[in-house]
């Protein structure tokens, strides 16, 4: 995905980076719509999940879901995030997440995306992040509409 946003550099997106609770999940179990949404976009972007795994539901959960499932340790998430991000390359991964532990991801991505759902949103995170969501559905209607970016980041 190729992003033109006036008054940016142009951006070319390959990789997706999604925490799991509060991002596509919800006290453990996978959001609606979620896991066909992510199938069918995973043609055009390459998608991962990284989580310490609170609830010990993600193995269960992405399944059948065309995506890297990621465990990291309880300790430290925040530096294993951005650790993972810093090997996909930061200039060509989308973040998505929540908490304190994704504040990191959030700035050093090429475009992050804080998410406000029924989990809440960390500060730090909100602070750290390109754009705010309302919904991971609304996430992945940029990749339909990408004009959606375009007018929210524009100068």
């Amino acid at each position: 995905m190729l992003l033109k946003i006036p008054g940016r550099e142009k951006i070319e997106i390959k990789n997706v980076m999604l925490d799991y609770n509060g991002t596509i999940a919800i006290d453990g179990h996978l959001i609606k719509r979620v896991n066909k949404t992510i199938n069918k976009l995973a043609d055009i972007i390459n998608f991962h999940v990284i989580t310490a795994d609170t609830y010990g539901s993600v193995k269960k959960e992405l399944a059948n879901i065309n995506c890297k499932v990621v465990k990291i340790p309880e300790e430290k998430q925040d530096k294993s995030k951005l650790d993972y991000l810093l090997t996909l390359g930061k200039k060509t991964t989308l973040c998505v997440g929540n908490g304190k532990n994704d504040r990191l991801m959030l700035k050093e991505s090429v475009l992050g995306i804080a998410l406000v759902q029924d989990e809440g949103l960390c500060v730090e995170a909100l602070l750290a992040a390109d754009i705010v969501c309302k919904s991971i559905m609304d996430v992945f209607a940029y990749f339909k509409n990408p004009n959606r970016i375009k007018a929210t980041l524009r100068n």
